[in-house]
């Protein structure tokens, strides 16, 4: 279950990799407030970053672009995650690269990536379907951020399948450093118990037959939390506008509950170059460039 560390992990960090909803079909909502959701979901290679090092009594040191804030009690999931493993020493770092409050698994990822190197790095032998009720637990995205590659997840987290790998991709991911809130965009869609957003989110092909076929699937599909994150944020319609005007763009979308938008490119390279050209007309934007996964 537990996918790779990013590139150059060891036992001593993990990388907690930027969540991207690719589509996301809100198809119902359950008595109890929870909503049910189908999601296309990868991952970039880049993300906050966790380092473990040994302590007498477990510690969290939150450093980075956007540390503020952020508390390093039981309110955060990094601790939540390590208590819920039976750690009550060591201290973690946690590297806060990714933007807080957008759309792309922020402490989920934490939460996630905390469970993978403290398994990693102390040998933990757990099986899976414990591993993801422990992560269930901490938050509906964690079940997903642990594999931390391409899945089509179901229900409200709790239900994940492999998905066909992606192509070779490039994403540029941008934010304009506006916090939205998750809870209020689901109440901006005004579900009732029993009640969708649209149609149900089509069958998964058995293979993307390259980029073109990948971006089209997502034009077919939907993200449910556009429109009302859009009344929230209007910004949000500026950023997928400057993603869509950019050359070799395939297809541009918001992620989860937003604000952050990602546009894909047919390479790496492309995404970049686009990437760059973002950041110098908007430099007050949070911009970044990566492959998926």
């Amino acid at each position: 279950m537990l996918a790779p560390s990013g590139t150059g992990a060891d036992a001593d960090h993990e990388v907690a990799c930027a969540k991207l909803n690719l589509t996301l079909h809100v198809v119902g909502r359950r008595d109890d407030g929870y909503h049910l959701l189908e999601s296309l979901v990868a991952f970039t290679r880049e993300g906050d970053v966790l380092r473990f090092a040994p302590a007498e009594t477990l510690s969290l040191c939150i450093e980075g672009p956007f540390s503020a804030g952020l508390e390093n009690d039981d309110s955060n999931l990094v601790v939540r995650a390590a208590k819920a493993l039976g750690f009550r020493h060591g201290a973690i770092t946690l590297d806060k690269r990714l933007p807080v409050a957008s759309g792309i698994g922020g402490g989920s990822a934490d939460a996630a990536a905390a469970l993978r190197g403290l398994i990693r790095r102390h040998g933990i032998r757990i099986d899976p379907g414990s591993l993801d009720r422990t992560a269930l637990s901490l938050g509906a995205d964690v079940p997903v951020c642990l594999r931390s590659r391409t899945c089509f997840m179901s229900g409200i987290g709790e239900h994940i399948r492999e998905a066909p790998p992606l192509p070779a991709l490039g994403v540029v991911l941008a934010n304009p450093k506006v916090e939205v809130s998750t809870a209020a965009v689901f109440r901006a869609l005004g579900l009732q118990p029993g009640q969708s957003a649209g149609a149900a989110h089509p069958p998964l092909p058995d293979r993307w037959q390259d980029a073109i076929h990948v971006a089209d699937f997502i034009r077919s599909c939907r993200n449910d939390l556009e429109p009302p994150a859009r009344t929230i944020a209007p910004v949000i319609g500026m950023v997928l506008d400057r993603l869509e005007r950019e050359h070799g763009c395939l297809v541009a979308r918001m992620s989860g509950s937003g604000a952050t938008c990602f546009g894909l490119f047919p390479s790496e390279a492309e995404g970049r170059e686009a990437a760059e050209r973002i950041r110098r007309a908007k430099p007050h934007w949070w911009v970044l460039a990566s492959g998926v996964q």
